[in-house]
């Protein structure tokens, strides 16, 4: 019997509650994946680290009610068979409610549920929220040779229903585990909600779209908070690596519970982050003006525009807000 540990420190008293729930899956000892013949077991420690800052994506960047940060992290490790969720299909309910509210419950009782049925699934595991778009968040995990795979979410908050994560992350290479992988991560729409904007209120999709990476140009619509046209691509918003750590290396479920809130001193981010230009956006023209002028004599009527993003890291600047031209006075004054 395989336990299933499910250590989500966001509420505890509630995830507390929902482990004794859940209980136990059982991981039938099935024959190995042959796609991965190492023998044993492998203990990894994962951290991520959110990119996320206002001279890399300053457009619209979420400074408060909420600010940038990041919900908890869901991690599954399990086998070829199973997917917690996939680009261009459908996100689950589960899938759906988490991205869009943070809520986990449904998520991982289908998690629970795909591990009982079709015996794909080997553990479940949480690392803590990051309450900044900036910072690090870690846990450890077990793979085995049957369930060598992992896949996670972390949803974006604020957002409509935006996330980041990995699928099927093999970590195992033939006959071997992999010693140390790191993945550069990029922010996915669930489909669920179309909202353009962090902070847009909640509009569902119907029907319901698929999961799909958000680029600098998709959507194609300037109202989108990740829409830089100028960009050839966005700077990765995220990043995880995982370390596969030694045998000796075996803490015990009291020390995962009483450490899994620490995180790398400060909040130091491995490389430096990038600072992506911003031009300035404006309203189209006002329409004109009454024209005014003294009888006889040519008139002036004007127009105006308003500033709808400042720019910044050396954007483009603002062009000018008022336009005039000459005309014949409407009302003159002799």
């Amino acid at each position: 019997m395989e336990k299933l540990m499910i250590l989500y420190k966001y509420n505890q008293a509630f995830w507390i509650a929902l482990l004794s729930v859940l209980g136990s899956i059982c991981g039938l000892p099935v024959d190995v994946d042959p796609v991965c013949t190492a023998g044993g077991h492998a203990k990894y420690r994962l951290v991520f680290t959110g990119k996320w800052s206002q001279t890399a994506f300053p457009k619209h960047y979420p400074l408060f009610r909420p600010p940038a940060q990041w919900s908890p992290l869901i991690g599954v490790t399990h086998s070829s068979d199973y997917h917690i969720w996939r680009r261009n299909e459908f996100a689950s309910t589960g899938v759906r409610e988490f991205s869009e509210k943070g809520e986990a419950w449904t998520l991982m009782k289908e998690v629970e549920a795909a591990g009982e049925k079709i015996q794909s699934v080997y553990g479940i595991f949480s690392a803590p929220a990051i309450s900044t778009g900036t910072g690090h968040t870690s846990h450890e995990f077990e793979v085995f040779a049957r369930h060598s795979l992992l896949s996670f979410i972390i949803r974006i908050v604020p957002s409509p229903d935006w996330f980041v994560g990995v699928d099927s992350l093999n970590l195992c290479d033939g006959d071997h585990w992999k010693e140390q992988l790191s993945v550069d991560l990029y922010p996915y729409d669930a489909g669920t909600d179309s909202g353009f904007t962090f902070s847009s209120p909640n509009f569902a999709t119907i029907p319901q779209d698929k999961i799909t990476e958000i680029t600098s140009s998709v959507p194609s619509h300037p109202a989108n908070s990740f829409f830089y046209p100028r960009l050839k691509h966005l700077p990765a918003i995220a990043k995880v690596t995982i370390t596969k750590l030694k045998e000796r290396h075996i803490i015990s479920l009291t020390t995962i519970l009483s450490q899994s809130n620490l995180i790398p001193t400060g909040n130091e981010i491995d490389d430096s982050l990038a600072d992506t230009p911003l031009d300035c956006e404006v309203s189209t023209w006002s329409s004109w003006g009454l024209c005014k002028g003294t009888c006889g004599q040519t008139g002036t009527k004007y127009r105006t525009r308003y500033i709808r993003l400042h720019p910044a890291n050396n954007g483009e600047p603002c062009p000018n807000l008022e336009d005039t031209k000459d005309c014949d006075p409407d009302n003159c004054v002799s």
